[in-house]
Parts: C-alpha cells; structure tokens; sequence
C-alpha cells in the first residue's frame, strides 16, 4: 500500500523514476491519449431558416462531422457545386419529407434541422474510414453526390457513406469532377433505373430529352449517345450549338415556334425524358409509339410538394393516389408512365466514372457542361 501511495504521488508531481537525458531536473510525464488530436469546428456555408439568398451564413465554427456508423467515410471536400435542389431546399421545399428521413422514430419539427448545410456534389479526398470501409483508404481521391437529408458539402469536410461514394475519374480535375455526381446520377436514375435503358438494348432507339440544355439534359443526351440512341432535343436556340455538340442529332428549339408542331414532322419515339413538367405532361406522350413498350418518364413530381401542403400521411396518401391513375390512364394508352428521382449510388458512379475515362475516345466528351446556377435562379433549360 505504501508504495503504490508513493508511485502515485510520484506521477502526479511529474517525477519519473525512469533515465533522464538532463539528471539536474525531474523528467516530466507526457501527457498520454490514446485517440489522435482532431478538429471539432470547420468552415461552412449554412442556413439557419429558410428563405432567399440573404439566410446564407459563413460559418467557422459547423460542428465537425463523425463517423457514426462504420460504413462511413469523412471526405476533405476540394470542390463543390450548387444544383436547383439546392436552391429549393433553401427556401424550405420538401422540408416535411427530409426531416422524416432524417429523424423517421421521433419525427422532428421543421427548424430542428439547423445550422444546414446544402450542396449535394463533392469531390475530395478520403480524410478516415469506418471500421467496415475495405474499398476506400485515406488519401483516395473520390467523389459522391450526398443524398438531401443528410448534411451537404458546402463545408471542409463532409461524412458519406461508402455506398455514395465511387474513386473520382484521373481525367477530370477536383472542380470538373464536382459538376457531375447529382446531374449524372440522377439521369442514369431515369434512364436506366427507371426506364429501363443501357448500353445493350439502347442501340437505335428513339429518345425525346425535354429541357436538353439543363445539366441533367446534357448528361442524359451524352449518355444516350454513347449507348447508341438517336436524340431529339428540345431547348432554347441559345444552347442549340452546345447540344448538337454533345451529340444530339435533332434540335427543337422552343422559342421558334409550337413544339407540338415541329415533333410533328418527327417519327414518334420510344422513350421521353422530361425535365421540365407542368403542361409538357399533357403532350408529350402521345409522341411515343403506343404499344410497343414505349416510356415517358418524368423528373417533375408532386411527392415532396404534396408532404410539404398536406402532411406526411396525407400526402404520401394523394401522391400513391396521383402516380396510380397517371400510370393506368396512360398504361390504357399503351405507354408506360413513370416517376423518376435522384438516387444517391456509388457502383452508379463507378461506371459513370468508366464512361468519363472512355469519353476521349469518342467524338464528343463526356463531361457535364452544366449551366452553373447562383442561389437565387433556376438552371436554364
């Protein structure tokens, strides 16, 4: 007992019984920590409420994010972007449905989502990784679009999924390759998810883009052509060149006259991409051949609009309700109607990621050249 009392006041007055390189001073006891030093603020852009530009704040002091489940990875951003996403979740679209996602048991307020950060494109370096994380290491350069309910990549670091998160092409730079991720996922979404097309069953296949100029659009008509599709564009004469560019091989420009008209002298198509909405719905489709598997998929739908009016249960109730008579009114037509959303995929953007290394072999890039949005406008179609 005696000694162990003695030991302990010898450790806390910093005596060491051990050598010391200077015998005319007691060595001190290092301080001794058994996890690495680590930041617990960053720099970030975030919203404390919703509303326009003016809720932006810079911060210095966004709480650092952990990793919280072992699939995770912690990414240094080194470029982001802004989508329309962004801008609408701003000013508080879809707050009601996100929040549920965020929180599904306790079912959060709106406001208890703040400080948020939006930004849903990164492109980095992987920082740390979960216990489970085998694909990725630190210091892989990566790149993901984070799903809306999570915190976004305006900020210096950001947490992700190993799931969300695809190794960043070698051709594309940091800033190119954080134009990509959201647009790109999201059209491979309607395309193939959704609409069922790729690579193998593409070829020769008639395809209407609504809102071709967009960055969904111009992602979607380099896509297609690389699977082979014939596409008809439909944007404003202004972006005509840079569609036809991306490999268009009909343009239609929307402001030289009734787009109704001019599909007329078109043979109809298999498979309609729209990204604009609103009236398009009621015209569009009767373009495509009927009964012949033909598709009309849509990027325009009422699900977050209908939760934010209505309520969680009211509106998931209107919106199964809407998708249901849409598709068995136009699936009497002899089309199929569909519903199309952004789905957050890292074997998605592995082979997006192929499609980009491949693209300088091709007569077009394959590289986004989205139209680059301020926070206070919508991205041009």
């Amino acid at each position: 007992m005696k000694v162990l009392k003695m030991l302990v006041l010898r450790r806390a007055s910093g005596f060491c019984p051990g050598k010391c390189r200077d015998l005319s001073r007691p060595c001190r006891v290092r301080d001794l920590s058994t996890t690495a030093s680590r930041n617990t603020v960053m720099p970030a852009w975030v919203i404390d409420k919703y509303g326009a530009n003016e809720v932006l704040r810079f911060t210095k002091n966004m709480i650092f994010p952990v990793i919280c489940y072992p699939n995770e990875v912690i990414i240094k951003v080194h470029a982001a972007s802004i989508n329309p996403i962004d801008v609408n979740m701003r000013n508080g679209y879809g707050a009601r449905a996100l929040n549920m996602r965020r929180d599904p048991l306790i079912m959060k307020d709106i406001g208890q989502e703040f400080p948020l950060t939006l930004g849903r494109d990164v492109s980095g370096v992987v920082m740390e990784c979960g216990l489970s994380v085998t694909y990725f290491k630190p210091g892989d350069q990566v790149w993901a679009a984070v799903p809306p309910w999570k915190q976004g990549t305006l900020s210096e670091f950001v947490v992700a999924s190993a799931n969300e998160v695809s190794h960043k092409p070698k051709s594309l730079s940091h800033t190119e390759a954080a134009s990509l991720p959201y647009v790109a996922l999201t059209a491979w979404s309607a395309l193939s998810k959704v609409g069922g097309l790729n690579g193998k069953n593409c070829k020769g296949k008639r395809v209407l883009i609504l809102g071709a100029s967009g960055g969904i659009g111009t992602f979607a008509t380099q896509l297609l052509k690389a699977w082979g599709a014939h596409v008809t564009a439909v944007c404003s004469g202004d972006a005509s060149a840079l569609v036809k560019k991306l490999g268009a091989d009909d343009i239609i420009d929307y402001r030289s006259g009734n787009v109704e008209e001019q599909l007329k002298s078109l043979k109809l198509f298999d498979f309609v991409l729209d990204n604009v909405g609103g009236g398009t719905e009621d015209w569009a489709p009767k373009y495509l051949k009927k009964w012949s598997g033909a598709t009309y998929v849509t990027l325009v739908t009422p699900f977050l609009l209908n939760i934010d009016q209505l309520g969680v249960a009211d509106g998931m109730v209107q919106t199964g309700f809407t998708m249901g008579s849409k598709s068995l009114k136009h699936l009497c037509q002899g089309i199929h109607y569909r519903w199309a959303f952004f789905m957050a995929s890292g074997v998605y953007l592995d082979d997006i990621a192929e499609l980009v290394e491949a693209g300088k072999d091709w007569g077009f890039p394959l590289l986004s050249t989205k139209n680059k949005t301020k926070l206070g406008s919508s991205t041009p179609q």
